[in-house]
């Protein structure tokens, strides 16, 4: 299954608030699960082969299962897209897209920078997103214009910075492990020299960090759907922009970078594309 572009399926903002209660329910369940695994013994198996290292746990796994199984069984009209079992096509033109851990060598290092991803897509866009960090007592969530987190000291209305410029920014990666080529690793250079700090690890987390004020930039790469459709709600409700890194949508994933404001997101695109 892929998702394929197609007319948006337009939906009420009660729908919206519905279908995010859902997801909210939807992370509950598969907090049940990773918060049993995280710093304890798990078994780890590489999805990538001899040659390269791409963890799965039995959480990744079984958590993806719990909130497919609440999704489905209150909406089987809609589809649903995970990394780590297979998709289920719906009828009602919506996906569900989910990573249910996201930041696998994080969560099995014992690193709480990691998250449970779920979005839905509209057939054009991702309309809602929530990003569940169970051991934190953090929920960010982004749906009908509004971005927020909610922690154990209350709600938090999430807004990026502005009036950051490049040389001022404070910029999150992945790893550059992400820039394969020597292309995609020139053109980070070229950011990370031109930016004042620049952090590595977080995965998902960065983004909740860029959301919420702290942080200016992330960029990452070979991006799938799952790692950043529930991210880009997120992002743009809290004034941010992301895009793939030739300024295109970045609702497939791929080469991706997340700016706390428009005006940072146009002097950055340059240094990606020169």
């Amino acid at each position: 299954m892929s998702l394929k572009k197609r007319v948006p399926v337009l939906l009420s903002a009660d729908q919206r608030t519905n279908l995010m209660a859902a997801a909210e329910r939807a992370a509950d369940a598969a907090a049940e699960v990773t918060l049993a695994y995280f710093r304890h013994t798990m078994q780890v198996h590489n999805k990538a082969g001899d040659d390269n290292f791409d963890p799965v746990t039995q959480a990744d796994r079984l958590a993806e299962l719990a909130i497919r199984e609440c999704l489905v069984n209150e909406f089987p009209d809609i589809g649903f897209y995970g990394e780590e079992h297979e998709a289920r096509q719906g009828s009602s033109g919506l996906t569900w897209v989910v990573d249910p851990i996201d930041g696998t060598r994080a969560f099995m290092s014992g690193m709480p920078l990691w998250g449970t991803l779920i979005g839905l897509f509209d057939g054009q866009s991702a309309v809602l997103g929530l990003m569940d960090q169970p051991f934190l007592n953090e929920r960010y969530t982004a749906v009908n214009g509004r971005a927020q987190m909610r922690s154990s000291t209350g709600i938090q209305v999430l807004g990026s910075r502005t009036g950051v410029s490049v040389s001022d920014a404070t910029l999150y990666c992945t790893t550059p492990d992400m820039f394969p080529t020597d292309k995609s690793m020139r053109r980070f250079n070229s950011v990370r020299r031109s930016v004042r700090l620049t952090r590595y690890g977080g995965d998902c987390y960065a983004y909740g960090l860029l959301a919420a004020g702290y942080i200016d930039i992330v960029l990452d790469g070979d991006l799938q759907p799952y790692d950043i459709q529930a991210l880009i709600p997120m992002i743009e409700m809290a004034g941010g922009v992301v895009s793939c890194w030739d300024g295109t949508p970045a609702v497939d994933g791929g080469f991706v970078v997340a700016c706390a404001s428009r005006a940072l997101h146009d002097e950055l695109l340059p240094l990606l594309q020169g």
